[in-house]
């Protein structure tokens, strides 16, 4: 009995975790020195699709394509990754 209460709570815990993976960070805005069309630089802007925790790559380039960026990239480490979408400015 003891032992099925834990695996209960244990599995609880681990719904959690995943519902507030699958959440993620909402209303990043890109910084305004990100933003400015500088010729010859990369500009770096937080992606505005991409939800939860950023741990491909792929899957975060695949996203920042569909918002008319040339690449992306996860960034930050842990529980902190996001996907960060870059261009030419």
């Amino acid at each position: 009995m003891e032992c099925s209460m834990r695996l209960v709570s244990a599995a609880f815990v681990l719904v959690l975790l995943l519902a507030a993976t699958e959440m993620g960070p909402m209303g990043i805005e890109a910084k305004t020195e990100s933003s400015k069309a500088v010729e010859g630089k990369i500009c770096e802007v937080p992606s505005t699709l991409f939800k939860g925790l950023c741990v491909s790559s792929n899957n975060c380039k695949h996203t920042c394509r569909k918002e008319q960026f040339t690449r992306g990239k996860c960034i930050g480490d842990g529980l902190t990754r996001k996907c960060v979408c870059t261009k030419k400015c």
